[in-house]
């Protein structure tokens, strides 16, 4: 009783005050843009972050309440939808839902977009530094350079690989020749089989100092996200280190990590929350995010503000998508099986 109470006071409260609760990833935003919405709302924005789908996840499961929006990846809103999380969109307080190419919209894990809205969104790829890799002549058009012994004794020790089980899974299913959403347990374990061939080569597995790592010039090769290797171009280029960091999109396809805006249920401020959305499709604003940290942008808009040497980068602006796919959410058996192979392969 108490606690409906405290919630119900809560959300008097957070009306009375006029605040937007935003549960975000850490510098996933512009604080331009975020002090353009406070003025236009006349509202203040409070932000909470999360460094992964998981811990959020984990703490809404946990009991954590109030958030009006949150911005997770595809599979983490599916998970969402399934547990009955999320409020249903009144699409009429949207109309710059226009924007939104259709290339992202009416996805697997949201059919009719009925609970999220296009954010941005990231490609699991290739970034290497372009010096080195072309003096060894090493091919970067193929998740081959991460996983072949012939290519990786060049770079022994100089190359990085994500500490994430799905997104090296992933990979390796897709040099393989299935889809990263394969879940046929016999082919995930030729996937185990090649990543535990490939290891010793590896210097880590690496999902957070990679791209300090990439701009020092101690790591040559990384399976990463598009926007780390724009980032750690960005510091190579700044601290004159004479060298370029680069992407590349591996031929037999990549992961595209699909962020998007949904309402949770216990946000006291939903008017609020569609007010935001609404505003985060407007062209410009959607652009300051690209701009900021080259993130990929679903919305067609905001390509006239985006700067236009990251709208011409093939790795944050394919042509096509086509050869990209979203990660979709597992179940209770399948998510113990991976677990089981992740610890195998840690272990060899």
């Amino acid at each position: 009783m108490w606690r409906c109470l405290l919630i119900l006071a809560l959300a008097g409260s957070a009306q009375a005050e006029n605040l937007l609760h935003l549960y975000n990833w850490n510098n996933y935003i512009s604080d331009t843009t975020i002090a353009r919405f406070e003025a236009e709302c006349a509202c203040r924005v409070v932000q909470d972050y999360y460094s992964d789908n998981e811990e959020m996840l984990a703490k809404l499961t946990a009991g954590a309440v109030g958030y009006d929006l949150i911005i997770p990846t595809g599979n983490a809103v599916e998970s969402l939808i399934r547990q009955h999380a999320l409020r249903e969109l009144d699409k009429s307080q949207l109309p710059n839902l226009k924007n939104i190419d259709p290339a992202y919209l009416n996805t697997a894990f949201d059919p009719g977009n009925r609970y999220s809205v296009p954010y941005a969104y990231t490609i699991t790829l290739i970034g290497y530094n372009r010096e080195k890799i072309r003096a060894l002549g090493l091919p970067v058009d193929s998740w081959a350079v991460i996983f072949e012994p012939r290519y990786l004794e060049k770079i022994k020790g100089r190359v990085t690989v994500l500490d994430s089980q799905r997104e090296l899974l992933a990979a390796a299913l897709k040099y393989l020749g299935y889809s990263a959403n394969d879940t046929e347990e016999a082919h995930w374990m030729q996937a185990r089989d090649l990543i535990i061939r490939a290891k010793p080569y590896w210097a880590a597995f690496n999902a957070s100092s990679y791209i300090k790592e990439l701009t020092v010039g101690n790591i040559w090769l990384v399976q990463g996200y598009s926007s780390d290797i724009f980032q750690a171009d960005l510091d190579a280029v700044t601290a004159k280190r004479g060298f370029r960091i680069q992407a590349a999109i591996p031929g037999e396809g990549a992961v595209l990590s699909l962020d998007s805006m949904v309402l949770h249920k216990s946000g006291p401020r939903p008017d609020l929350a569609l007010r935001f959305i609404n505003f985060m499709l407007d062209g410009k604003n959607a652009a300051e995010l690209t701009n900021l940290i080259g993130s990929g942008n679903p919305n067609r808009d905001a390509l006239r503000y985006i700067r236009p040497e990251i709208v011409q980068n093939p790795a944050i602006f394919p042509v096509s998508v086509q050869h990209l796919e979203m990660l979709r959410e597992l179940d209770r058996h399948q998510r113990r099986v991976l677990s089981r192979i992740w610890t195998e392969i840690k272990l060899r």
